[in-house]
């Protein structure tokens, strides 16, 4: 309980931090300004940049040089690997939210993947199971709320964890208690805490190193890196929610 509540208490100071970095609705009078407001849906944009602003100092210091770090010394095949064992290991979090969503083809395909991968697939290691004509999806509870029909709140972002919103960082802890190895790694034990340590540390710095490209290209031309990455993250938000179905 008390790593719960060490996990809790951050987002609550968040939640407290931001009543007072509201923004401000431009009157009826404005309906142009008004209406971008409406669209961003951002009204705790003086704290979201704020936040973004420690994020981008966070990055440049810790997660981009360790994403960097991550792939000059670690082959290619290593970091597939890498990233073929998280994914294996986050199948429960998905199969849930397949089930939640009634998606019974998905779950079925994500089930198989879990198995075969785990199995055939060296402890996931390995993805034979995309061979296998079972391609890789993902699913997050924030999805799945999408889907039931609850609105995407306003827009947050979140320092280290990046773009998000009200419904998506609610999804974020529910998935948290999904994860079987969550409630494992509660359990007392040094060996516990490293795993839940190193796949925490292993999560972060192959997504970042995934990103390194696109992160650098928004940096270097949007003249409003904050507003692209909000836009882009909303819009790919979508298309997740979707499952890449047309509207």
């Amino acid at each position: 309980m008390r790593r719960l509540a060490h996990r809790v208490l951050p987002a609550l100071l968040l939640a407290i931090l931001a009543l007072p970095g509201c923004a401000t609705r431009p009157p009826a009078s404005e309906p142009e300004a008004r209406a971008e407001f409406d669209a961003n849906n951002d009204p705790l944009e003086p704290l979201n940049r704020g936040l973004f602003f420690v994020h981008e100092g966070l990055d440049t210091l810790v997660l981009r040089p360790a994403a960097e770090a991550y792939r000059i010394f670690v082959p290619p095949p290593v970091r597939t690997g890498v990233s073929n064992v998280l994914a294996n290991l986050r199948s429960p979090v998905i199969l849930a939210n397949d089930l939640l969503q009634g998606e019974s083809a998905r779950a079925r395909i994500t089930a198989e993947r879990f198995l075969i991968n785990t199995t055939l697939g060296l402890g996931g290691i390995l993805d034979p199971a995309t061979d296998m004509g079972r391609p890789r999806h993902t699913e997050d509870f924030g999805q799945t709320l999408a889907v039931w029909g609850v609105g995407e709140g306003f827009y947050l972002f979140l320092p280290g964890l990046g773009p998000s919103s009200l419904r998506d960082a609610a999804g974020f802890g529910v998935d948290m208690l999904l994860d079987p190895l969550f409630w494992i790694t509660l359990e007392p034990g040094r060996t516990l805490r490293a795993l839940a340590v190193t796949r925490t540390a292993a999560t972060a710095v192959t997504q970042r190193e995934a990103l390194v490209e696109t992160v650098d290209r928004v940096r270097r031309e949007s003249l409003d890196p904050y507003a692209t990455f909000r836009s882009g993250w909303r819009q790919q938000r979508e298309r997740d929610i979707r499952n890449g179905r047309s509207e």
